[in-house]
């Protein structure tokens, strides 16, 4: 279970101090597909940074099953259990996907499990497994390259900043049928998403409205979905996915 206390994060910018965050408390439960989704610049990538460890709060306090891990850096975070997805993924020249995976994993893969992670983000191992992640992979290559490197951590809790950013509508469709694979088969971990797509917050178990760097509502994704875009097809895709 991750809690958050009282988090706020600010700048500094001419001299004007910015609240991006402010007085925020969260908690999110295991075994929960969570999606934070609002405005932009509402502060939800900011948030999201602030959890990995990427940014320290200005105030307030961050838990990881009880344990304070706000001074913790995104290093010392991801040995607790924390992974985080990037928007845009990193690009590694001279590193090939089984090396990546191997790193994920902290052991040596053989060629035929790190084939069943790349299955599991529907690429061909044999086209993949000796590529190098470098400008010769697309967005939405790289972008489930990603994802297969996280299913293979076994995060306690992954977190994706806006993965549908830079990819086509192909490679949308499928990061769409990876998230519905990871939602039906989360056990004791859970899932915290950055996300404004429809398609996305429709498989959610819980939605988080952020505005101006506060919560402004939070619920049942049955709930919350059709609040936010006001169709009855939202109800209907949340029943659609739930059954």
């Amino acid at each position: 279970m991750l809690e958050l206390k009282n988090i706020s994060f600010d700048v500094t910018e001419s001299g004007k101090k910015i609240d991006i965050i402010q007085n925020l408390s969260l908690t999110i439960d295991s075994r929960k597909f969570v999606v934070i989704t609002g405005p932009n610049g509402s502060g939800k990538s900011t948030l999201a940074r602030i959890i990995a460890g990427i940014e320290q709060p200005t105030e307030g306090h961050i838990y990881l099953n009880g344990e304070d891990i706000t001074g913790l850096n995104i290093t010392e975070r991801a040995r607790k259990g924390i992974a985080f997805a990037f928007q845009q993924p990193v690009r590694f020249k001279g590193l090939e996907v089984i090396d990546l995976l191997r790193l994920a994993t902290g052991k040596r893969l053989s060629q035929t499990e790190a084939c069943d992670y790349l299955a599991e983000v529907g690429l061909c191992a044999r086209d993949y497994i000796n590529r190098e992640v470098n400008s010769s992979l697309s967005g939405g290559e790289l972008k489930r390259i990603e994802i297969a490197t996280v299913m293979a951590r076994k995060a306690m809790l992954t977190i994706f900043d806006e993965p549908e950013a830079g990819i086509d509508l192909w490679s949308f469709q499928n990061l769409i049928r990876i998230f519905e694979k990871m939602r039906e088969d989360i056990k004791d971990s859970s899932i915290l998403i950055i996300s404004h797509q429809e398609r996305i917050l429709s498989i959610a178990d819980e939605i988080i409205v952020l505005t101006n760097g506060k919560i402004e509502k939070r619920g049942p994704g049955r709930d919350i979905l059709p609040e936010l875009i006001g169709t009855e097809s939202a109800l209907a895709a949340c029943d659609r996915i739930k059954a």
